[in-house]
């Protein structure tokens, strides 16, 4: 996010930092002999980025590709939590596929051997009593398919996850786009809020991308404060009401714009915002266009605009004759040529804003619960 906000993303890692082991790490012994064990001599860039703060107790996203040691970037951190803290059905990593679920209980066995770490896979085509059975003697690990362990969880009689303390999504970009998004939802809701997350993907797609968004909007508007006046910016209309519906939930005192409104409600919003009833106002291009709105201290571009001369309006709304004002533009991958056009037509490149992730993830929690709150409402 940046500052005029474009939102980088800080995962993507090309190389090992240089004289790194696994104890460097904060690796405890008898793992660092497994990792021995097992073969990795060193561990990779995306374990040295991740397993440290892992350690520490935060949650992890990650990007990356297959090979690149990212198993190893949860399953250690993990390991070492259940050595410190022995507890069954301890973690659960969900997987796009039966093949992968497989892969990683094999490595999750092959690290934990010397430690009696029991692990089972939880997938379709399977027989269901056969993993009731597996379920039902707590497993330290479960690995499974969304679709298969919120089957279980439904069905399975004494199964659940109210004491687990990490959920893994593997390959998130494929169980997203796979359509397993409302299976993943719904399992989210049979798990604890104290859990710890782990989410690793080959690529940040839109719907990863999801996830993260209304967070980092829930934690900018909480550093603005709710005093200040802000314009957010969203695409479409159903997009508009949707975030309208999560910041209400929130307990923001927002107000939705589009177009097609009804002229008398469509007054009614903006008489409301300009005179400070409500703080924040969420706006298509279409619905804010030749609004005259003066003292406006903030305007977020939530969906990036596409063009410059989009661009232009929207940030022309804030810092009006002299005053002060800031503009704050979400950007992810699919949307950073078409910033970077905006910049290049602009002459001029808009700093990053710099973004506390450990300060945003303390909104995770709630966020995720108001999405799902959202969901349940039809716009």
């Amino acid at each position: 996010m940046s500052v005029d906000g474009q939102e980088q993303q800080q995962e993507t890692i090309n190389e090992t930092k240089a004289s790194k082991s696994f104890k460097d790490l904060g690796v405890i012994d008898v793992l660092c002999d497994a990792c021995e064990r097992v073969g990795w001599k060193s561990p990779t860039a995306i374990q040295v980025e991740s397993i440290p703060g892992a350690l520490q107790g935060h949650d992890v996203i990650g990007l990356a590709e297959t090979g690149s040691g990212k198993t190893g970037a949860f399953a250690i951190p993990i390991l070492q939590n259940l050595l410190a803290n022995p507890q069954r059905l301890f973690a659960l990593v969900l997987t796009p596929t039966r093949e992968l679920a497989y892969q990683i209980k094999e490595q999750f066995e092959g690290l934990g051997r010397a430690c009696q770490v029991t692990c089972t896979v939880i997938v379709g085509g399977m027989d269901m009593k056969k993993q009731a059975e597996e379920l039902r003697k707590k497993p330290h690990i479960v690995v499974g398919t969304p679709g298969r362990i919120l089957d279980h969880l439904k069905k399975t009689k004494d199964f659940n996850f109210r004491s687990l303390k990490y959920l893994v999504m593997d390959e998130a970009d494929r169980i997203l786009e796979m359509d397993f998004e409302e299976e993943v939802n719904t399992i989210m809701g049979h798990l604890p809020r104290n859990k710890k997350c782990f989410l690793f993907s080959a690529t940040m797609t839109s719907k990863v991308d999801k996830i993260q968004r209304p967070i980092y909007l829930a934690y900018l508007l909480y550093e603005i404060g709710k005093e200040k006046s802000v314009i957010i910016f969203c695409m479409t209309r159903t997009f508009t009401l949707q975030t309208t519906l999560l910041l209400r939930i929130l307990g923001y005192n927002a107000l939705p714009l589009f177009g097609k409104m009804d002229q008398n409600k469509r007054l009614g919003v903006l008489n409301k915002f300009k005179s400070k009833e409500r703080s924040i106002l969420l706006a298509t291009d279409v619905a804010s266009r030749g609004l005259d709105i003066p003292n406006v201290d903030y305007v977020i571009n939530y969906n990036c605009p596409l063009q410059s001369k989009d661009y232009i309006h929207r940030v022309g709304r804030t810092a009006r004759a002299g005053k002060e004002g800031a503009a704050i533009t979400f950007v992810d991958q699919n949307t950073v040529l078409y910033f970077a056009k905006i910049e290049h037509d602009l002459d001029m490149k808009i700093p990053p804003f710099e973004v506390d992730e450990d300060d945003a993830m303390v909104f995770k929690e709630n966020v995720l619960e108001a999405c799902e709150l959202a969901k349940k409402v039809r716009v």
